[in-house]
């Protein structure tokens, strides 16, 4: 069975151990073919608190964590500058 993972930005890290990715997924709208942005956003497991608001990562899907969470980091592609 193939692992689920998705690439997004972290938009908040305010509570512990975790941080709210949002993924942007494109696509044709099917009738009138302009592309259509849809965001979704997942609650991810981040145990050592390493991600900041900004911070591009790859999550990957696991077991459930909480009631909302299902994910967790599994790297940190690129860091955001502003401190």
């Amino acid at each position: 069975m193939a692992v689920k993972e998705r690439v997004g930005t972290v938009v908040s890290d305010k509570m512990d151990k975790t941080v709210v990715v949002a993924v942007e997924n494109r696509f044709p709208h099917p009738i009138y073919q302009k592309t259509v942005s849809r965001t979704t956003r997942y609650k991810a497991h981040d145990e050592q608190n390493n991600c900041r608001v900004g911070d591009r990562v790859r999550i990957t899907e696991t077991r459930p964590l909480s009631r909302t969470k299902r994910w967790t980091v599994a790297e940190v592609l690129s860091t955001s500058t502003s401190s």
